[in-house]
């Protein structure tokens, strides 16, 4: 320790003086004691980072050992603010103009050193204008392969990344500064560079997470390069590198289309093949990034057609494969891929006709008791996307989707209700199933129940739907009998003062079909829900939606029907509303006030 207090007392004369010979050997001293990592705290009490500001200089003979020591002392974290205040990002960043190799690559190591994980550094190289010098670089040595020049690239490419990670601001200034095709082509030219090809995914992946990155990403051949790279990789740790790149990139419609192009979903195919039999943790986490990778590349249309190939595709043949396995995330992977691919009406009735539905029932029976949720969520996904179209209803009813549906009323998972309440809601279109199933009290029951689920607002918004669509599709008194029994009236009536069109409307028709079929037995619930006084405000409220006027009429003229209900009208001067509406714009409404309004002045 006294001999390196000694030799920053003589490298403080010397670089005073300039002594170039005692200079350097003073410098070697430093450096060997930075080698044994015993220095840092020193050299911060010692004031010698000021001297270095004045070292680092073009000319000096000493310039490159100087930065070298730099890169050296700012690896530790408590050093990298004292180097920004002594000055000397500006000189480094002044280097980086330097013909010399050696130089180049010493001042590259040592802001990079200075950036890592320290907003300062950042911070001062931005200002001093060093990322652009830096990505200039890059450009122009992108086609050499000697290995010097591989080495500086690789320490830049470092460099950068210390810059701009998890700074979303640093990263967008990269991006468009162009730093994306540089980094693609150095990728492609020089694949077969372990240290390089690593730096550039690292920084892919940095990039990759910021949405205005994938732009400039779809415009190279990144898909190409990636996949390339990928198919050359046996180790998991690199092929893992490489996902990690892949999986933000994906999100992007344009690039997933690319990576089906270039043959991703073959090289992914093969590791789901050789790792389904195994249990060794690397070999499931990567089944599971692989199956994963292939489900969000099916998210896109163009990319999804590609592989459906009119159902004859094989890819599409082996991820129906996937159904039937032992594997649950092959299972999950399998019907969430099938739920991607019917996402039109064509794939829809292709798949229903070449038996999906029962190898989706067959996987939803394995999972009744006790089943995994996530293969639950995602086999019912699959079923509801499946009862779109309406040829496809009447054949799912008859394979007996609605009975194996019904198994998971149970579930006490809202992922699993909402997407069963759906599947339930697109089937019943035809009047026979939703008789049979406004009937059942059981569900019924259950609906209320989760009518109330406020924490959850999807299956709360769902159990109402669905409620209203079997009453408007049965058109039947017992369903009705079996609603008023289960105490659903109030929740219709809520339902109509829903924030959306869509579920006033169907809740109104519901209700106007209660009114008029079985008004009596519901006649204490619809008071009690003050449906009367929720039409008015309806009706008075100028938001309120066409539609919505019109058929808060026709139930007013349904509920005439009740003594009780009558005199609620009555009490609350609906003609004054009604009136008014003879003169709306939509004629529907103008009609079904005039009709309203003789009704209503008939009947008092």
């Amino acid at each position: 320790m006294d001999n390196l207090s000694d030799t920053l007392k003589k490298l403080k004369i010397t670089a005073a003086d300039r002594t170039e010979g005692s200079l350097e050997g003073c410098l070697d001293c430093l450096l060997q004691a930075l080698a044994q990592n015993k220095t840092s705290e020193k050299i911060q009490g010692s004031g010698i980072l000021q001297l270095f500001a004045n070292l680092l200089t073009p000319q000096a003979s000493c310039t490159a050992k100087v930065a070298d020591i730099i890169a050296e002392v700012a690896k530790n974290e408590f050093m990298r603010i004292p180097c920004v205040d002594a000055g000397l990002i500006s000189p480094l960043v002044q280097l980086l103009n330097s013909k010399d190799q050696e130089v180049l690559l010493q001042t590259g190591r040592a802001l990079g050193n200075i950036c890592y994980d320290s907003h300062e550094g950042r911070s001062a190289v931005d200002q001093a204008g060093g990322a652009q010098i830096v990505i200039d670089h890059l450009r122009s040595l992108c086609g050499r392969t000697d290995p010097a020049s591989e080495k500086l690239m690789t320490v830049f490419c470092g460099m950068l990344m210390n810059y701009s990670n998890e700074n979303d601001s640093l990263q967008a200034q990269l991006i468009s500064m162009g730093v994306i095709p540089t980094l693609v082509k150095l990728l492609g030219i020089h694949c077969h560079n372990a240290a390089l090809t690593e730096m550039c995914l690292v920084a892919f992946g940095n990039l990759a997470e910021l949405e205005s990155s994938k732009e400039q990403f779809a415009s190279t051949n990144i898909a190409e390069e990636l996949v390339k790279l990928f198919k050359k990789q046996i180790e998991h740790d690199k092929r893992e590198m490489i996902f990690e790149v892949l999986a933000p990139l994906a999100e992007n419609d344009a690039i997933k289309l690319q990576l089906v192009e270039a043959g991703l979903v073959e090289c992914l195919l093969e590791i789901v093949q050789q790792k389904v039999d195994s249990n060794k943790e690397d070999d499931v986490a990567e089944l599971k990034t692989a199956s994963d990778l292939m489900v969000l590349l099916l998210l896109g249309d163009e990319s999804m057609q590609k592989l459906f190939e009119g159902g004859k595709g094989s890819v599409f043949q082996r991820v129906l494969s996937w159904i039937p396995s032992n594997n649950h995330q092959l299972q999950l992977a399998g019907a969430l891929a099938i739920a991607n691919f019917a996402r039109n009406d064509g794939n829809c009735i292709h798949m229903v006709d070449n038996g999906i539905v029962e190898k989706l029932m067959d996987l939803l029976d394995r999972h009744v008791e006790d089943g995994n949720v996530t293969v639950q969520h995602a086999a019912l996904s699959a079923l509801r996307n499946l009862a779109i179209p309406v040829v496809n209803k009447a054949k799912m009813l008859s394979a007996g989707v609605t009975e194996t549906v019904l198994k998971f009323l149970k579930s006490e998972m809202p992922p699993v209700q909402f997407k069963l309440l759906g599947t339930l809601r697109m089937l019943i279109d035809a009047q026979e199933a939703a008789e049979q199933l406004g009937k059942n009290a059981k569900l019924v029951e259950r609906l209320v129940e989760w009518c109330e689920a406020k924490d959850h607002a999807g299956v709360m918004g769902e159990s109402n739907r669905l409620l209203s669509a079997l009453i408007r599709h049965s058109k039947s008194k017992d369903v009705i009998k079996t609603i008023v029994q289960s105490g659903g009236i109030k929740h219709l009536v809520t339902m109509a003062t829903s924030e959306h069109v869509i579920m006033q409307n169907e809740a109104l028709v519901a209700l106007a079909l209660i009114a008029a079929l079985e008004l009596g037995p519901a006649e204490k619930d619809l008071a009690s829900a003050q449906l009367v006084q929720i039409l008015h405000r309806l009706l008075a409220d100028e938001r309120s939606a066409p539609e919505i006027k019109y058929n808060s009429m026709v139930l007013i003229c349904a509920l005439m029907g009740s003594e009780s209900l009558y005199k609620e009208v009555q009490d609350l001067a609906f003609l004054d509303v009604v009136s008014k509406l003879r003169s709306h714009e939509n004629k529907s409404v103008a009609q079904q006030a005039s009709l309203t309004e003789q009704r209503l002045t008939v009947e008092s």
